[in-house]
């Protein structure tokens, strides 16, 4: 109930409010739930006697029936009454992605974009006006914000999830209004009228179902498709004229000849294919998408974009190349996949891909795509852009270029001036110069990603982009640097940073601490050089840190604590580090903001005196912080979501 007031609003509830009040939770039962949304319901209402005795009454009768179900039921249809009619559009949309599903947030932002529920202002974006709804949604305690982590890489990533009782009111209005038609394995095919929204599910049987899917349902009307599980060529129609978004994330099976007909939806906005592991080209007629503003490729095997791609003029945010494998897995399991390829050669590779008993991780199609960019001498974890991509003036987002493979690349990039997200890869000494002047030039940026392999890596090449943009916020560096350039300490609005292979000495750790907004930092495989390495915080160093990431540090042995360091963090999260016999941590009684240590690993890794030593640090700690391990084996096992 204390949702019903702002944290800065003081208010003394007059006797009658209190009655009502006290009337209200007693109702709830306890049910933390139904607390929530009434609180988020009456937030938006005025705050009197009346209005509270108004839902009161409201809520009685259904009282009678079922206290726990129908009266919960209840407060979340008044809640969904209550709402103004763009965010119904917006909640009701949660329909479309299965119960267990949880929705990353700038796939749900960017759909919203797409469908034309958010729309741009005289002084606001259509994004900054989705993340107003966003917000409003998650305020009203209709919608859970959650940070989930992806199977494999770790990566930890903004989603949501609609509640289930609230999810019912969504699929039962979207049934009302025949927002959503869902085939799953309890559908009926019969003739319906306009649909605006097709889902496939994986349940739903593809066998012998082309037929009575094109005869019995009205797709000429269709806004969205998104499938889940299997692809049948089928699903597109040359009917659905006016689809908007077309949603195939992780679908499976998907292939380039069935990208062909693609190219002939004209009205198509946000197009993913992100996950979809037999993706290798892109067809030419993607450059007939005259009005594509998403096109998500992320986590497929594209390398090489179409020249016809520089015509989507109205494109904003375009995303490709791998999740980088040295992103994912330490650096002995990325060589115990890629060494046989480098010294054998391609027939003993592929008898090597055969006897791999790694098929959890989709092995087969990355290992063979490696072989083919290993033959070519590419990078797969950039795309090579065709020359000409500086005429997409309306790019916002735009990753992970390899500028090694497109001389022009780094001049293209100097026109692109409303570039707010930035990932680069194949940088080296012939073309950094131009690169930062280019990136220097970006006062709208607020997210950079900068990578190269091997050595002389980044060092070196990054000491011209000074004065960096002032508005950066996340900066990425991956590749050999040994001394941070000395720009960084300019940087006053970041607020993350990561590092991986720089292989900085321990001074840049001090650098770092004076950092006035950092509140992420995640170090990673490589970052610092030493054989051993020791971690020393001192009192006021950090002072915005919430989160401390420590990965693949297998030279890690101890970390320490002084009071008043880090006196806002939050979470620490350790990921396959202090091997053997390491000091561990010492000081974690001091951090009095920490929430919890979690720590991941094979199993053995963390021994028993290092646990007995933590959870005792834990137990001193006025804060109560929670411990959670975690086995790696499971954890690279897991499933996708």
């Amino acid at each position: 109930m204390f949702q019903v007031f702002s944290g800065t609003e003081m208010v003394d509830l007059t006797g009658t409010m209190r009655d009502q009040a006290e009337l209200i939770l007693k109702k709830c039962d306890g049910l933390p739930l139904a607390i929530a949304t009434i609180g988020g319901f009456l937030a938006t209402k005025p705050k009197t006697s009346l209005e509270w005795r108004k839902l009161n009454d409201h809520i009685s009768v259904e009282l009678e029936n079922n206290p726990e179900l129908e009266m919960i039921k209840t407060v979340l249809m008044s809640s969904y009454d209550g709402l103004p009619y763009h965010l119904k559009s917006c909640l009701l949309y949660f329909s479309i992605f299965p119960e267990d599903k949880n929705v990353r947030h700038g796939r749900l932002i960017r759909r919203w974009i797409a469908e034309g529920y958010s729309k741009e202002m005289r002084t606001k974006t259509a994004e900054e006006v989705a993340e107003e709804y966003f917000t409003d949604i998650i305020n009203r305690s209709m919608v859970q914000q959650l940070k989930t982590r992806a199977p494999y890489t770790g990566k930890i990533t903004d989603s949501c999830q609609v509640h289930d009782l609230m999810r019912e009111i969504c699929i039962s209005k979207s049934d009302e209004e025949n927002l959503v038609f869902v085939l799953d394995e309890h559908c009926t095919l019969q003739p319906t009228d306009k649909i605006r929204h097709l889902v496939v599910r994986g349940s739903w049987s593809r066998d012998q179902k082309k037929k009575v899917l094109g005869s019995v349902l009205d797709v000429s009307h269709i806004r969205s498709l998104t499938v889940f599980g299997e692809w049948k060529s089928f699903f597109i129609s040359k009917k659905m004229r006016l689809l908007r978004v077309l949603d195939l994330e992780d679908t499976e099976n998907l292939r380039d000849h069935d990208l062909a007909p693609i190219g002939k939806l004209h009205h198509l906005k946000y197009l993913s294919l992100r996950g979809c592991l037999y993706i290798y080209h892109l067809p030419d007629s993607f450059g007939n998408l005259s009005e594509l503003e998403t096109l998500d490729i992320r986590s497929t095997f594209v390398v090489t974009l179409p020249a016809s791609i520089t015509k989507l003029s109205k494109l904003k945010y375009f995303r490709a190349g791998l999740v980088p494998t040295d992103d994912v897995l330490p650096s002995s399991y990325v060589r115990e996949i890629d060494q046989p390829l480098k010294e054998f050669g391609l027939a003993a590779y592929k008898s090597y891909v055969q006897k791999k008993s790694i098929h959890d991780l989709d092995a087969v199609p990355y290992l063979f795509f490696q072989a083919r960019i290993w033959l070519r001498g590419w990078d797969e974890h950039g795309m090579k852009v065709p020359r000409g991509i500086g005429r997409m003036k309306a790019l916002h987002t735009l990753g992970v270029v390899n500028i090694a493979r497109a001389r022009a690349m780094p001049k293209e990039l100097k026109k692109l001036t409303w570039l707010r997200k930035l990932g680069v890869t194949g940088i080296n000494k012939k073309n950094c110069k131009e690169l930062c002047s280019a990136i220097v030039n970006h006062g709208r940026l607020l997210s950079l990603s900068m990578r190269t392999e091997g050595e002389p890596g980044l060092e070196g090449c990054l000491d011209d982009l000074s004065p960096p943009p002032d508005s950066l916020q996340s900066l990425k560096l991956y590749g050999y640097l040994v001394k941070l350039p000395t720009w960084i300490e300019q940087l006053q609005m970041l607020t993350k940073l990561t590092l991986r292979s720089t292989q900085l000495e321990y001074h840049a750790i001090l650098v770092l601490a004076k950092l006035p907004n950092l509140a992420i930092l995640r170090l990673c495989d490589g970052s610092f050089r030493w054989a051993e390495l020791n971690f020393h915080f001192c009192p006021e160093s950090f002072k915005s840190l919430t989160a401390l990431e420590l990965e693949f540090l297998p030279g890690l042995n101890s970390v320490e604590f002084e009071q008043n360091a880090m006196p806002n963090l939050e979470l620490i999260r350790v990921l396959h580090c202090f091997y053997g016999g390491a000091d561990g941590f010492s000081g974690i009684q001091f951090l009095s903001g920490l929430k919890e240590v979690s720590l991941k690993g094979h199993k053995g890794d963390f021994n028993e005196k290092f646990k007995k030593d933590l959870r005792e640090q834990l137990s001193k700690n006025s804060n109560k912080p929670n411990l959670k391990m975690e086995d790696m084996a499971k954890w690279l096992s897991a499933a996708p979501a």
